[in-house]
């Protein structure tokens, strides 16, 4: 069955190198919408079961020591970025794919403050009216989580870039990162990880706002207590953005909850499913969404009950209720999801352990199950 190419995607798998398995998800996200569902490659098939989507492999143009990998898909094409070492510091880097080549990449900034990690990483975002914005992080301060998001705008479609400052509209020495977008008719939309509270011993927020030519609008709190390092994701379903998180209570419980935004406000948080992680730390593991209207899907990681999985669900309200979760790995699954709807299904990305090596594997689900074997994506 063809993946469909629904533009406007925002998809990182962040634990893998640039150059090397991200770029499978780069097909998933474009060459699979070639004519007629066709490609240019065979398709990758389980033992049993539908042929699965055509893999190829794209590498990027990216040098060596690259890293922090993270593609989105829009109206003007797939984008990729990353990080390079520089001249004792670092640059961000963007390249488009076009049709299986990869454009001679553009620097969006450079500099000897970056904050290069492998988990809270940079990324660009096509606006609705084909302006690019990117961030990366940089240090605010000596210690080692001291460091916030800059913005910067590009209207040639990423040959150059302006800078637009800081995303978030404090400047303390904590933590703030972890950036999810979404495309908005003038701008985006940014949600992120805030830790301006921290700095007087409180929670960890999420915070979202605005982006446009102009800058970034006044944040508002979305949830007041987040996990510290879980990555974000967000979409937008015909009544607005959304976005999902991992939260935090009081108890140390860690589940996957979203928010949605809608004439202005953003709704009280609401958990997918009461898993019940209750874990002392952060896992470094966030949920990955998408939405086509008032149909949602969404991914997530969890270990509750010391059992390792991935889950996916699904919502035909916009994301006001999800259905039961649907069991995609209990096998010590690593997690750290992508997903991608596909009509009325899902495609569900994870990194995945057998014989303790890690592995990328790729499935389909549709109403309450899944459709397709595991798809193993590497070995």
């Amino acid at each position: 069955m063809p993946l469909t190419a629904v533009p406007r995607r925002h998809l990182s798998i962040a634990p893998l190198a640039a150059g090397g398995p991200v770029a499978l998800l780069a097909l998933l996200l474009a060459a699979c919408g070639a004519p007629g569902g066709e490609s240019a490659v065979a398709a990758i098939a389980p033992a049993a079961g539908p042929p699965a989507p055509a893999i190829q492999r794209l590498d990027p143009p990216a040098g060596p020591g690259a890293m922090a990998p993270n593609l989105h898909a829009g109206a003007g094409g797939v984008y990729l970025s990353w990080i390079e070492p520089v001249d004792g510091g670092h640059r961000l880097r963007v390249s488009r794919l076009e049709g299986r080549t990869w454009s001679e990449p553009a620097d969006v900034a450079r500099g000897t403050t970056f904050f290069a990690n492998w988990a809270d990483v940079p990324g660009v975002v096509e606006a609705e009216d084909g302006a690019l914005y990117a961030h990366w992080l940089e240090k605010l301060g000596p210690g080692t989580y001291a460091y916030g998001v800059q913005l910067a705008r590009s209207a040639d479609g990423g040959r150059t870039w302006e800078g637009l400052g800081l995303l978030h509209d404090d400047a303390s020495e904590t933590e703030h990162g972890f950036v999810s977008w979404q495309p908005l008719d003038d701008g985006v939309q940014a949600a992120w990880l805030d830790g301006r509270a921290t700095a007087d011993g409180g929670a960890m927020q999420l915070r979202a706002t605005t982006v446009s030519a102009g800058g970034p609008q006044p944040s508002t709190v979305v949830a007041p207590s987040v996990c510290d390092c879980c990555p974000t994701a967000m979409a937008r379903t015909a009544g607005g953005p959304i976005v999902a998180f991992r939260g935090r209570t009081e108890g140390e419980i860690r589940d996957v909850a979203v928010a949605r935004a809608a004439g202005g406000a953003w709704s009280a948080p609401l958990e997918v499913h009461d898993d019940g992680w209750r874990i002392a730390g952060c896992p470094v593991n966030g949920p990955s969404i998408d939405a086509d209207g008032e149909r949602v899907a969404i991914a997530w990681f969890t270990a509750a009950g010391a059992r390792a999985r991935v889950q996916a669900a699904f919502s035909d309200d916009g994301g006001a209720t999800f259905g039961p979760p649907i069991l995609l790995d209990a096998d010590k699954p690593l997690g750290r999801v992508g997903l991608v709807l596909d009509g009325d299904a899902a495609w569900v990305l994870w990194l995945a352990t057998r014989d303790g090596r890690g592995e990328l594997r790729l499935q389909r689900i549709q109403g309450d199950h899944p459709t397709t074997p595991p798809i193993l994506i590497t070995p």
